[in-house]
């Protein structure tokens, strides 16, 4: 039975853990994370852990055999004292009884499986380590707490209450909403930035504190199991993204920078050429990046695919005595456009504005003999017959015959910048046609093109289902059984 008295410091034991009802656990919530992952949700969102993942300060964990990446995230964990039904924000921390450290631990290398659901990679045996004692709720203050997390003795995450996106008290009010909240349930409230993978043998600590209590050190140590992920089930997968999630950045995973490493490789190429823009801009909302397309162009070369390394240019509006420093001469402008190198996509950044061009017809034709994949401006274009005529794409937000000093200045260069509503980053992959334009992630890239080959080889047989008769219901997207009737055929392919 779990405790009843939420005044007392509670040691956790078995006992306890057996007592647990559910475990509920936040996705994003600290904004250090939020900027690691490079996206800030606008409101919580959840996933659930089996209770039979929960384990004690001083339990060992496996780690999978045939498996390279098991995360920690150390987390503050609520555990409700009493029920809370549709409570609101204001009211919901009253309904905390305890607080205690948490270690979410996960397996990377399954997480693709569940589609977000984290069933198997973050329920396994073991991977919620939990104490080791629960606090009273009530001598603390949620917006000062602190979780400090170590690997092998080493601080890794250390933050406080005052960085989270949602309070504890929306959190509860929030999972209340649907689905009461009984006393011994928990929620794991997120982890900060510093999440990382560890190997056997390496030890991990999580302690909570505040107003002068501590949690101490829930302590868990990885070993290597002997037994991995069978046939019958989905197979373990990990891409160099997996990797760069789970360690936290590209140098800690051990990977080049993503600037730096060729992710154009042919066969990516093939599939990003083969592929329609908007079955590309699917597959990368899928990975992760909602805001990925550069809206409201023109095309000089209409369908033709261009595929590219982005290169940045940004412009300022116009300041008569800023533009007299650095407008004129070998300007920002000029300068990018001599170092342009083969298969660089220019994105200039002008705000929107087509009130003067950003380029006219002698830049371009200076871009098209560096080899340039392609250039992208939210600005206007000078001679735009001319620049047509040249064979480098361009897209554009219209045509103005005056220079660009009537509305900006060159201003930067290689730096993320802002092109019709996305954000763009140097060495980004930009795809386009007159269909349009999207921004892959270099470290997506391979995973993107992948998926959006698998989606295209769906449709052209729904296409060629629908081109024999048949209606669309149940069949685009297929379900059911299209779904078993396109699963065969494509057994039958390989």
């Amino acid at each position: 039975m779990f405790p009843t008295d939420t005044t007392a410091t509670v040691p956790v034991t078995q006992e306890v853990l057996d007592g647990i009802g559910k475990v509920l656990a936040v996705h994003l919530s600290y904004s250090s994370r939020a900027e690691q992952r490079g996206r800030t949700p606008k409101f919580p969102s959840y996933f659930m852990k089996a209770t039979s993942s929960l384990s004690l300060s001083g339990d060992s964990v496996e780690r999978p055999a045939e498996t390279e990446l098991l995360q920690f995230e150390g987390e503050i964990a609520l555990v409700i004292g009493t029920t809370a039904r549709r409570v609101t924000p204001e009211e919901g921390w009253a309904h905390v009884g305890w607080i205690t450290a948490s270690n979410d631990l996960g397996v990377q290398d399954i997480k693709y499986a569940d589609k977000g659901s984290n069933i198997r990679s973050k329920s396994g045996d073991g991977f919620t380590p939990f104490g080791p004692v629960l606090l009273p709720a009530a001598g603390l203050d949620p917006e000062n707490l602190r979780v400090v997390t170590k690997l092998n003795g080493a601080v890794v995450q250390d933050a406080t209450t005052q960085e989270l996106l949602f309070s504890f008290g929306q959190i509860v009010a929030d999972l209340s909403q649907q689905m009461t909240l009984h006393p011994g349930d928990v929620i794991l409230t997120g982890t900060p930035a510093g999440s990382s993978v560890f190997q056997p043998g390496d030890v991990v600590s999580v302690e909570v504190s505040g107003n002068g209590a501590t949690t101490g050190e829930l302590l868990t140590t990885a070993v290597q199991g002997a037994e991995g992920f069978k046939t019958f089930g989905n197979p373990t997968k990990v891409t160099d993204a997996d990797r760069i999630d789970a360690w936290g950045d590209e140098e800690a995973a051990g990977l080049a920078s993503a600037a730096e490493a060729d992710v154009l490789t042919p066969e990516v190429r093939a599939q990003l050429e083969a592929a329609a823009i908007a079955t590309l801009s699917t597959s990368i909302k899928k990975a992760g990046i909602e805001n990925c397309t550069i809206a409201g162009l023109t095309a000089t070369k209409g369908r033709r695919r261009v595929i590219g390394r982005a290169r940045t240019l940004r412009y300022v509006p116009l300041r008569e005595d800023l533009f007299k420093q650095v407008g004129g001469g070998y300007n920002a402008q000029k300068r990018i456009i001599d170092d342009l190198n083969e298969g660089d996509f220019l994105v200039m950044e002008a705000r929107g504005e087509q009130g003067a061009a950003t380029m006219g017809d002698i830049l371009v034709t200076r871009a098209q003999v560096l080899g340039a994949a392609g250039i992208v401006s939210d600005g206007a274009v000078r001679d735009l017959a001319a620049v047509e005529d040249i064979d480098v794409p361009v897209f554009h937000n219209g045509a103005h015959p005056s220079v660009l000093g009537r509305k900006h200045i060159p201003w930067d260069i290689d730096t993320t910048v802002a092109c019709g509503g996305a954000a763009v980053q140097p060495g980004d992959i930009i795809v386009a046609d007159s269909d349009g334009i999207v921004v892959i992630p270099p470290a997506l890239v391979a995973q993107v093109a992948a998926d959006a080959a698998a989606a295209e080889a769906q449709d052209a047989w729904v296409l060629e289902q629908v081109e024999a008769g048949h209606a669309v219901d149940g069949l685009f997207p297929p379900t059911g059984e299209w779904k078993a009737k396109y699963q065969a055929f494509k057994e039958g392919q390989n």
